[in-house]
């Protein structure tokens, strides 16, 4: 194992399995990198001669090379020497040797682990800027829209001076870096933010030097910084548009995640979704929150904790029905039904399972999701399937309408479409296993620049959980008293909170840090190594910030003073599901060789004690009779949270294993159905014609099938036939007629039904041709583009719906011995098929009846459009000047019901 690898808060159990699997690969890989960085290191005094203007030169002379037909690697040397040498210049930083070793790890596409204060931003400016000489574009991921900002302007100097464009995405804005924006906006106030972020640290300079831009001029630029979730939601918006000058982004060449772990494993279980307001909210969730509250536990309901699920008994279920005076809750004509039993459901999970300031928080009169992870708020995100609804029902707030899924991707099948992919964090080993089977990434452990000197102390465990905080409180004081800076970590804002009134109590000064102050997040942490500070954050809140002993910016006295005092010390108040989260907590001491130590406080009533085999330890300490306040070191105690975690940690690997086998069925569905979606953006007017002619042959042709069958002539059904095709179009066909003058004609029966079909196509692609003559190529073309697209949103919509309700009824068929994931993919196959040839027919059937009219620029809103010149009218496919109610036809035409149509692109459509 490589000397101070930075993770000696990992169980000795799986760094042993580690070293075994991948140590030998591990070391083999450093050496081979130590060979480049020797390269590199030879060119650093020649790098050192060029001037300002030398170095963006010869950074213009590789891209050159690149276009010339050199290779990434043949220039990797000298373009990683150029990014040293500008940092050293602009940021006053030279990459460490390890920081070269993570940016070649990064640059061949796999997991560059390197633990808290070892400068992975500035690692990551090596390969950022090597990939980024193509062209093609790279996207830096990071956790939240502060990291995003921040390091663009931090970062961004090093890849200015080399002559690359750098945007930003952020949830509801989108920059470019500008170093003469600051100026032409003439700020002092910007000047001035800059003297405040040397003077605390808190990095508020990401307001300066960003230009407001569009989104599609951020990702148009060299490097791309934002969050998972905007490029995630951006990629499925993209998919939505109804022009194809309205997508913003543009390829998937390389992407560099940071905590990565967090966002590719931790993250993973929630796919993104995108959805529409569907049917207003019933009062059932309202009601059923009155009603859940008089049930009891045990009696009326059981739960699993170790599974997350509650589930009502039968004598609760007499009781529900009682109370809404029905006989039987699951008999639709009773007053009950389905929708009753599901907010049923859905209560009683959002009564049990989910508690305000730990699962989320209530902020303006909105429930808003609070990440398990990282102790940060969501907002925009909600739960699905009326769990949502159930939670503001029971807080009493505002009870926002559901939805139906629009799109939606996993994360795991959205990164796995960049050509190249690498990430880096301090905690991957755990996981390797997976980031190798879903995402093909191997992690290499980097060694620490310096040597790792933290101390990590045993785990202290307590009867009690008021006794644990009560050892918390005096082991603060004992530590505060001498000067050493303290930082707490929490897995609640509940529980952070309590901690922290705790403290006001004892009159020890803090600083509180949770989702519901987040907007000091940097701040806070960039000072929790001052002398004497008292820091209570949520585990994974201030990630991407370095805490500097003696503060930051840092005093050489100060600083000598708390490494005197011992460094900063990490108490975990509660240990977490996974362990990566427990040792990032512990990550947070011992940066760069610092003096540290960390230490976990546990009770026996910590929920993962309490689940996982908190009953034999319990006995224990009452046999031995130790006091609630009195801490106990035992192997066996350790070897239950040990054993809790493995179990925890497999169960979400199976989870997301789960999600991500159903979800490439999907996948395949949705890369299919986004693939034909830009063919209809893409093509041009006479590819649109060829498109609308083509959808209405194979309609047509099918239809002539359908009604020619049998082994007979008498078998043919031409009547039928011929009302149909009068419905389609509004050009009459002697179909009868003509049908059997063919079939006198012919003597053979296959003859006269391939002569017959031949005619009806013939006949019926003469009418469109007519009707397009009538609109002009254009016109018809823009009403062609806006008919494809708005069938495929609307069937896709349908078809999310329908696979959804296929994956929780195929469950079921586990108990007749088969496998549901076999059936989900045999049935959404067939679905899918139904799917196609449902657009095929829903177009060619719409074709002759979308009219087009010189739209007002007030009604503009209604309908996609093609927009004119300057002084043009607006062609729009037209809305009727009176609005039909839900469930008629849409006056576009598209045989539809207004409610449908208008639900993606129309929302106004609200009948």
């Amino acid at each position: 194992m490589l000397e101070g690898d930075g993770n000696s808060g990992y169980h000795n159990g799986t760094m042993a399995l580690f070293s075994s699997l991948f140590g030998g690969t591990n070391d083999k890989a450093i050496a081979q990198h130590n060979t480049t960085v020797d390269r590199i290191n030879a060119l650093e005094e020649e790098m050192a001669g060029l001037s300002g203007a030398g170095l963006k030169e010869r950074s213009s002379e590789l891209k050159e090379e690149l276009a010339g037909g050199a290779t990434l690697d043949d220039i990797l040397s000298e373009a990683f020497a150029l990014v040293r040498e500008t940092a050293k210049r602009n940021l006053g930083q030279r990459a460490y040797d390890t920081q070269v070793l993570g940016g070649i790890t990064l640059h061949q596409g796999r997991i560059a682990q390197m633990r808290t204060g070892e400068g992975k931003t500035l690692a990551a400016t090596l390969p950022t800027y090597l990939n980024a000489l193509s062209g093609n574009g790279v996207h830096v991921v990071t956790v939240n829209d502060y990291l995003a900002r921040r390091d663009a302007v931090w970062m961004g100097q090093v890849y200015y001076a080399l002559g690359l464009s750098i945007g930003v995405i952020t949830h509801d804005s989108a920059y470019l870096y500008d170093p003469a924006h600051v100026i032409e906006e003439g700020g002092e106030s910007e000047n001035k933010a800059d003297e405040e972020r040397d003077e605390t640290g808190s990095f508020r300079v990401e307001q300066s030097y960003l230009r407001p831009v569009a989104r599609r001029e951020a990702y148009a630029a060299d490097i791309t910084y934002g969050t998972n979730n905007e490029f995630g939601f951006d990629y499925l918006r993209d998919n939505l548009v109804q022009e194809k000058e309205a997508k913003v982004q543009r390829g998937f060449h390389y992407a560099i995640v940071d905590e990565v772990d967090s966002i590719l494993i931790d993250e993973a279980r929630t796919p993104l979704i995108i959805s529409a307001p569907d049917t207003e909210s019933s009062d059932l969730y309202t009601t059923f929150a009155g009603i859940v509250p008089q049930l009891k536990e045990e009696e009326d309901y059981t739960v699993n904790e170790k599974l997350r699920s509650v589930v009502i008994t039968q004598h609760g279920l007499e009781k529900v029905e009682r109370t809404l005076g029905i006989d039987n809750l699951y008999d639709e004509t009773g007053g009950g039904g389905v929708r009753h039993a599901h907010a049923l459901e859905q209560a009683l999970r959002a009564a049990v399972m989910f508690t305000r300031d730990k699962d989320y928080v209530v902020r303006e009169g909105e429930v808003i999701i609070v990440d398990e992870f990282t102790g940060r708020l969501m907002p925009g995100r909600r739960y699905s399937d009326g769990l949502h609804q159930a939670i503001e029902a029971k807080e009493g707030v505002a009870i926002q309408r559901e939805s139906r899924t629009v799109a939606s991707i996993t994360f795991q099948n959205y990164f796995r479409m960049y050509e190249k992919l690498s990430g880096m964090t301090g905690t991957a080993i755990t996981n390797a296993e997976e980031f190798d089977k879903v995402y093909k990434l191997p992690v290499v452990l980097i060694p620490t620049n310096k040597p790792l000197v933290r101390e990590d102390l045993p785990d202290l465990v307590f009867a009690t959980e008021e006794g644990k905080f009560k050892a918390v409180i005096e082991e603060v004081k004992r530590r505060n008293g001498t000067g050493q800076p303290v930082l707490i970590g929490t897995t609640s804002i509940e529980r952070n909170e309590y901690l922290s009134a705790l403290l006001g109590k004892t009159g020890i000064k803090h600083e509180l840090l949770n989702a519901k102050n987040h907007e000091r997040e940097a701040e806070i942490i960039a000072q929790a190594g001052r002398r004497g500070a008292v820091t209570v954050a949520t585990n994974m809140a201030g990630r991407g910030v370095d805490i500097i002993l003696g503060g930051n910016p840092s005093n050489p006295d100060e600083a000598a003073a708390v490494r005197a005092a011992g460094g900063l010390f990490i108490m975990g108040t509660e240990r977490h599901e996974a362990r990566r989260i427990d040792d990032q907590l512990r990550g947070r001491a011992g940066r760069q060789g610092d003096p540290g130590a960390s230490q976990f406080f546990l009770s026996l009533e910590d929920k993962m004690l309490r689940v996982f085999g908190g009953d034999r330890v319990q006995r224990l300490m009452k046999t031995l009779r130790i006091p609630e306040d009195q801490p106990i070191e035992s192997k066996m105690i350790s070897g239950v949270i040990e054993n809790a975690q493995s179990k925890i940690e497999g169960m979400n690997f199976d989870t997301r294993k789960h999600l991500l086998d159903y979800d490439e069925v999907l996948n395949k569905q949705r890369t299919s159905m986004y693939r034909r979606r830009d063919l209809v953006l893409e093509s041009s007017v006479e590819d649109l014609v060829a498109l609308a002619n083509g959808y209405l042959e194979e309609h047509i042709r099918g239809l002539v099938a359908a009604y020619t069958t049998g082994e007979a002539a008498r078998e043919w059904d031409m009547e039928a036939l011929q009302k149909e095709l009068a419905a389609l179009m509004p050009v009459q066909l002697g179909i009868v007629s003509e049908g059997e003058k063919i079939l006198e004609a012919e003597t053979d029966l296959e003859e006269a039904r391939e002569r017959f079909e031949n005619w009806v196509v013939e006949q019926v692609m003469a009418a469109l041709k007519t009707r397009q003559q009538e609109l002009g190529d254009a016109m018809f073309a823009t009403a062609v583009r806006w008919l494809m697209l708005r069938t495929i949103d609307t069937l896709w919509m349908d078809h999310l719906d329908e696979m959804e309700y296929l994956r929780d009824s195929v469950r079921l068929r586990a108990y007749a011995q088969r496998d549901p994931l076999v059936e989900y993919k045999n049935e959404g196959s067939r679905m899918f098929s139904d799917l196609e040839a449902a657009i095929t027919a829903t177009v060619a059937s719409s074709l002759f009846k979308v009219q087009i009219h010189e739209a007002p620029q007030a009604h503009q809103h209604l309908h996609a459009q093609h927009k004119g010149g300057e002084g043009e009218a607006v062609p729009a496919v037209v809305a009727g000047p009176k609005e039909p109610g839900r469930n008629d036809p849409c006056p576009c035409g598209s045989g539809l019901k207004w409610k449908k149509c208008g639900m993606i692109n129309a929302p106004e459509h609200k009948g």
